[in-house]
């Protein structure tokens, strides 16, 4: 059945955008779906046959991808923060990973029969977790605070190094294929490295001048990421790869430079170049497998399962405060991604087209390696994090949208009365001051890309927008609603009803609660606030009740929340009035005159 080119790509950016959907409604990784629709696409029905579809543009458009993909994947290598992982996590960034690559080299040697060079190739490739799969998994899996931080940094510093491993070795495979000498593999490495240096500096120079303006930054930024990659590949075969990863990390770095709208640019350019380039790398491949590479491939998942994982995070570990529960759960969760899927599908393109033997077998042993973690390690972890008792119980920890006054002393009220509480904001001078009044915070959008990877929610369950914006308020609290549930997710409103068209109200009403009473707003909170309100919180008894607190403290007080005696929070709102009972705590916004 032939389909003309045109609708073909329409139709996989459709299903891409449709799999990156279902993951997000289902919090799983999306690489899982786009695998899958790759393959049902290509091998299972024979519709898209990518090499008939794109001929000789094929590997130009896999490498530019690739190229992209890594550059962002650098961005976020922060080595100011580099010391403060913990030693479980430098332990599994290094020599952890190392152990990683020489196991798993030595698994596809033995068990498929690869070359050393492609075994260890695979080892580079597939030794690396990543946060685009770890953190929907940790939503899931919601383990204690020691895992889930343990398991986020290690996905968001390895990406960039398994990368680079991964580039390393791919170098000295093509020059020792070619026939080239060490000297000129040094050279090609030395090519690479310096011309992502070079490019960075002047990346970050014409930025930190302001000489791109702010609406060309992120094409003039893609521009020179993909003039980078092409002309270190023209000055030193192959470099390219290496050029981008480098220029990633340096830029990422430099001093005084703001990348984080770059970021998100990238970020969002990566999701739609991913999503493609999955379709049709596992488009691509031949079924069945040829020989026995399927079972193959399930004995090496099974090997990397409940060996690699297991040894290389109790060497890893050793000494650190983890104790054995948490280490295991660690040892179980290690999902690989997108720079094992997509670099390696690179990797098999150029290595076949050199004639190296046994380069075929890449593809297969990476995706089914990938396939196997995600999937059962989605299926399995939860229950596995009850039965170790190292699961979070049920979330009761507050996300607030915004970090002025507002926001800070609602949320240093919810710290007080125990409940973990995360500000995020993309003020910065918000956020400083949240900081020095010891409040958890994120400095960011809470509903962006970037919070989707650095953004830690273990034990979160709540979204109280509460920022400035009304529009933002809107966006967090549709992007959360799917993840804390209707009945957990609030907004303070920004207008007043009689402010509010009646379109606004209607689709204010069908959002999110307003929190507080009918007449709460966020200038009249702020209002109260620089009049000498206080928020104040009271445990109530038998003997002092609630008609006792009004009757001190005012009949216009303003109920926020109320903390029964198991420690449920329960959020004051316009459409759920509370009423509080002795034993509960009560944390309410009170006037000047009654504060002390």
């Amino acid at each position: 059945m032939s389909i003309e080119p045109g609708v073909m790509l329409t139709g996989m950016l459709v299903i891409g955008y449709l799999c990156q959907w279902l993951a997000w409604r289902v919090k799983l990784p999306a690489i899982v779906f786009l695998l899958l629709a790759g393959l049902l696409l290509g091998p299972v029905s024979g519709l898209l046959h990518p090499d008939k579809l794109l001929g000789p543009l094929l590997f130009p458009m896999v490498s530019l991808a690739v190229a992209v993909i890594l550059f962002e994947g650098s961005l976020t290598l922060r080595f100011h923060e580099l010391p403060g992982i913990g030693g479980a996590v430098r332990g599994l960034v290094s020599y952890g990973a190392l152990l990683a690559l020489l196991l798993l080299a030595a698994a596809a040697h033995v068990v498929a029969g690869a070359a050393w060079p492609i075994a260890l190739l695979f080892g580079a490739l597939t030794c690396v977790t990543g946060p685009t799969v770890i953190a929907p998994m940790l939503r899931t899996l919601r383990p204690n605070a020691r895992i889930a931080n343990t398991l986020r940094w290690e996905g968001i510093v390895i990406d960039p190094l398994g990368a680079l491993f991964a580039v390393l070795i791919y170098e000295a495979v093509v020059s020792h294929q070619e026939g080239h000498t060490l000297g000129v593999f040094v050279a090609t490495v030395g090519c690479g490295a310096l011309v992502g240096a070079l490019a960075a500096l002047l990346l970050g120079f014409l930025l930190r001048r302001q000489l791109i303006p702010e609406y060309l930054q992120n094409y003039g930024v893609l521009a020179a990421v993909l003039l980078a990659f092409t002309g270190s590949n023209a000055i030193a075969h192959e470099s390219g790869l290496l050029t981008v990863t480098i220029m990633g990390i340096a830029l990422g770095n430099m001093r005084g430079v703001h990348i984080d709208d770059i970021l998100d640019f990238k970020e969002h350019l990566t999701t739609l170049l991913v999503s493609l380039l999955f379709i049709l790398l596992a488009a691509r491949l031949p079924w069945p497998l040829p020989g026995h590479l399927l079972w193959e491939g399930l004995v090496i998942f099974l090997f990397a399962q409940f060996a690699v994982r297991p040894l290389t995070v109790v060497i890893a570990s050793f000494g650190s405060a983890l104790n054995w529960r948490e280490r295991a759960l660690i040892g179980w969760v290690a999902p690989r991604g997108i720079v094992a899927a997509s670099v390696s599908a690179l990797f098999a393109l150029r290595l076949q087209a050199l004639g190296v033997a046994g380069a075929e077998v890449l593809v297969p042993l990476v995706f089914i390696l990938i396939i196997g973690t995600v999937v059962v390690q989605s299926a399995t972890a939860r229950p596995l994090a009850w039965w170790l008792k190292v699961a979070e119980p049920e979330p009761h920890g507050v996300l607030i949208f915004g970090a002025d006054a507002v926001a800070r002393g609602v949320g240093r009220a919810l710290h007080d009365a125990g409940f973990r509480v995360v500000l995020a904001d993309d003020d910065h001078d918000g956020i400083r001051r949240a900081r020095m009044e010891g409040l958890n915070t994120f400095f960011g959008n809470p509903a962006s890309p970037h919070a989707e990877r650095h953004l830690d929610l273990a034990g979160i369950g709540r979204l109280l927008a509460m920022s400035t914006h009304r529009e933002r308020n809107t966006l967090a609290c549709v992007h959360y609603r799917p993840e804390f549930g209707r009945e957990k997710v609030y907004r303070l409103r920004v207008l007043a009803p009689e402010e509010s068209t009646g379109r606004v109200a209607l689709a204010d009403k069908l959002l999110a609660p307003p929190l507080f009473d009918d007449t709460m707003t966020h200038a009249r909170f702020a209002e109260l606030l620089a009049r000498g309100w206080r928020i104040k919180s009271t445990r109530l008894s038998s003997t002092f009740d609630w008609s006792h607190f009004i009757g001190q403290y005012g009949s216009n007080s303003v109920l926020l929340f109320g903390v029964e005696e198991r420690g449920t929070l329960r959020v004051a709102s316009a459409k759920r009035e509370l009423e509080p009972r002795p034993g509960w705590m009560v944390i309410v916004l009170v006037p000047p005159e009654s504060a002390a």
